[in-house]
């Protein structure tokens, strides 16, 4: 496992059945306030053939992932949708966001998007007002 520091957190590599997956995520939990604003999980996962490039999108597939992020950090807002983590690696993609409303959260995806091809991912919401799946993260990647 190796760690580097960026301006949005920190990038992890770790591996899984021999491919890499990088994390990048904010090592830190906001306040309880905060936590019980935003109450919701959404994790938009884009499964790809990992198969080459140790586990890693083709460059095109990357490309469309990266539209995916700017459309994703144009939604998100501090009393509203904040990001968890990202992760990619052995064949899947996944942005990772907590949300003050579900309904609000698609709609706006939807209307972003409009226009672009579909994207092949699949969205599932989980009630997690402790942010526990960030904690849980940050627990198992060993950075306080």
């Amino acid at each position: 496992m190796s760690t580097l520091s960026e301006s949005r957190g920190r990038i992890v590599e770790t591996r899984e059945n021999g491919s890499s997956i990088l994390w990048t995520y904010v090592p830190e939990m906001p306040t309880e306030d905060r936590r019980h604003s935003l109450p919701w999980l959404a994790v938009l996962a884009w499964p790809y053939d990992g198969s080459s490039r140790n586990g890693m999108p083709s460059l095109e597939v990357n490309e469309s992932m990266l539209k995916l992020e700017d459309v994703l950090g144009k939604i998100e807002r501090h009393d509203f949708c904040v990001e968890a983590y990202r992760r990619v690696g052995g064949g899947r993609r996944e942005f990772v966001f907590y949300l003050a409303d579900r309904e609000q959260f698609l709609a706006e995806l939807n209307s972003r998007t409009a226009g672009h091809e579909r994207y092949p991912i699949d969205i599932n919401f989980y009630r997690d007002e402790s942010w526990s799946e960030l904690q849980e993260l940050i627990d198992d990647l060993g950075v306080a």
